[in-house]
């Protein structure tokens, strides 16, 4: 059923491609290391949203800058960030940038969450969710050693498991929580272009926050609380081996079981 809606997407954008008057080149900005986990999540992303683009008349590119250049530049269509917790609600107080999607991708801090700002978008799991979905699982087995991630090499429900191959044969390496942040970001901002054709920063935040329904591999439909925090599965991993998927059957509430459900 995935490949199908695939497929069936892309012979939709070649339909729609004769209708687009000319390329939307969409440029993205990135703070954070230019190698490893996070940095090779969004390559990915940025390759299979250019395949999508060919169809659809976009473009993308993602340019690291530091936080001196991104203040200092005439415009943003959204800011990516693998940074700490602090950097991270700098950026996102800022007034310049109130009206941009600000994507935390790696930091699974709380405080961020709690901060409740209209702009920021928190893909990662966040501490409270890993928390209460360790809690559901320990209160049928107590005596586990489980503990909790975004993402595993062995997650393959979703179509999770064609990405997680399409990931290592890309990089050589298996997607890991911060892989797979950065792949979902880049691709929550694609599918949002493909959808308003459009990369105005204020179109598209407001389409994040009230209108997406992303497949990221982790179920259909995630959408994003007031808290911006994406709503998601989470993996219980013992022993390096995939034994669960929170919110367990059963447990009342679904995926807003897991962390902090709005804003006070």
């Amino acid at each position: 059923m995935q490949q199908f809606k695939k497929w069936g997407f892309a012979l939709l954008c070649m339909l729609v491609q004769p209708a687009l008057a000319a390329t939307i080149d969409v440029q993205l900005h990135y703070v954070g290391p230019t190698e490893g986990s996070v940095w090779l999540g969004m390559q990915q992303g940025l390759d299979e949203a250019n395949l999508q683009g060919e169809f659809l008349g976009q473009k993308y590119t993602l340019k690291p800058v530091t936080v001196d250049e991104l203040n200092h530049l005439d415009s943003v269509t959204a800011v990516l960030l693998a940074s700490d917790a602090d950097q991270v609600l700098e950026i996102a107080k800022s007034e310049r940038f109130a009206d941009v999607p600000i994507f935390n991708l790696t930091s699974d801090a709380d405080k961020l969450r709690s901060a409740c700002l209209p702009n920021l978008l928190n893909i990662s799991a966040s501490q409270k969710m890993k928390q209460d979905a360790l809690a559901q699982w320990m209160k049928k087995h107590p005596e586990s050693t489980a503990h909790a991630q975004g993402w595993h090499k062995d997650f393959k429900k979703f179509a999770a498991s064609q990405l997680n191959i399409r990931f290592t044969k890309a990089h050589g390496v298996i997607m890991d929580d911060d892989s797979w942040a950065g792949w979902a970001a880049v691709k929550l901002l694609s599918d949002t272009v493909a959808r308003t054709q459009n990369d105005d920063a204020t179109i598209m935040l407001k389409y994040l926050k009230n209108d997406i329904a992303f497949d990221g591999q982790k179920g259909e439909g995630a959408t994003f609380r007031k808290t911006g925090q994406l709503r998601q599965l989470v993996l219980l991993v013992e022993n390096n081996k995939l034994v669960a998927e929170a919110p367990l059957r059963g447990v009342k509430g679904g995926l807003d079981s897991l962390g902090l459900k709005s804003c006070n």
